[in-house]
């Protein structure tokens, strides 16, 4: 598995990495160990997860923001995700094999990010996370705050590298520019959605990235499961268990005019070639010069193994440029 340094630091990532959201969420911890354990055979070794992942965190949301009071998950358990993969980890014993990037939900007070890294790290069952980032940006709080607790974390050992997630272009530079400010530890990796549907990126943050040298670990490459091309713009029929069904704020993201043809013309790419839509869609991510890593959600062994498919694809630049059309 090819490996990549991340932003200044000396820190290697696998390529490819595995998305740990789904674990208690859309499959049971069975499951989810068996997922662990063939990414790891298969060289994997960057696992993402965050505070914020859990089927308990799910059924919530869809309760107390839909007015919807059902099971869909697979546990109600609170932040499944951290708590299955330490679980494992545990009973593994490869904690130093493994690159772990978790999240706080955003850039809170410093008292606010220190009690929730420690949550993390019980939960993970281990004394410190490789990859520590906020997850979303909170224009309410001055960023100055998180970044001090941020630089605590990295002091006492706890913390090994900091980053961000869905931040925006401003949001990094600001976030770069208090860190040097201050003499704090910079951001050394953002992890932004990036698919043949969501192309943002491309614009503003990841020219940013080059000229400073933060690494990109990129998220939902097949657009959460909307570019394998199951879902049609009739809501009633999204299937039971999926990311979209489990998770509805998705379909605000995806279900739109433009992404329908995007899937229209990846499915008629898949036809002409006889490569499956899941595995164009990811080759295209996997060949992009500027990510450093792509994350894979994974629910069976399948998906990773069609992932591993695409990232030794033979993907002609003839097909990225056509693709880059869409």
């Amino acid at each position: 598995m090819e490996s990549r340094i991340l932003g200044k630091t000396d820190l290697k990532v696998s390529k490819l990495g595995l998305g740990c959201a789904t674990f208690g969420r859309e499959i049971d911890e069975e499951a989810s160990f068996r997922i662990m354990d063939f990414a790891f055979e298969q060289g994997i070794n960057l696992f993402d997860t965050a505070e914020a992942y859990g089927g308990g965190q799910a059924r919530h949301y869809r309760k107390t923001s839909l007015g919807v009071d059902d099971v869909r998950e697979k546990t109600g358990e609170m932040h499944s995700s951290e708590k299955i993969l330490g679980r494992w980890l545990k009973s593994r014993g490869i904690r130093s094999d493994i690159i772990i990037q978790t999240k706080v939900s955003s850039n809170a007070d410093e008292q606010h990010v220190r009690k929730s890294l420690e949550a993390s790290l019980e939960r993970l069952q281990t004394e410190w996370v490789d990859i520590y980032l906020f997850h979303n940006f909170d224009p309410q709080v001055p960023l100055e705050k998180g970044l001090s607790a941020f630089n605590k974390g990295v002091q006492s050992g706890k913390i090994r590298v900091i980053g961000c997630s869905n931040f925006g272009a401003e949001q990094l530079a600001e976030g770069l520019k208090i860190s040097r400010k201050n003499d704090f530890p910079c951001f050394e990796v953002i992890q932004p959605n990036y698919n043949l549907v969501c192309r943002e990126i491309e614009d503003d943050l990841l020219p940013l990235c080059r000229e400073e040298n933060v690494s990109v670990i990129s998220y939902s490459p097949l657009g959460a499961g909307f570019l394998t091309g199951k879902y049609t713009s009739d809501l009633a029929t999204i299937p039971k268990g999926t990311r979209f069904d489990v998770m509805p704020p998705h379909v605000d993201i995806y279900f739109h005019e433009r992404s329908f043809r995007i899937v229209d013309q990846l499915r008629s790419k898949s036809k002409d070639t006889g490569i499956s839509m899941t595995q164009l869609a990811m080759a295209w991510v996997l060949g992009q010069k500027e990510i450093s890593s792509v994350l894979v959600g994974a629910r069976t062994e399948d998906h990773i193994k069609s992932a591993l498919v695409a990232m030794e694809m033979n993907f002609p630049s003839e097909w990225m440029s056509e693709i880059d059309r869409w």
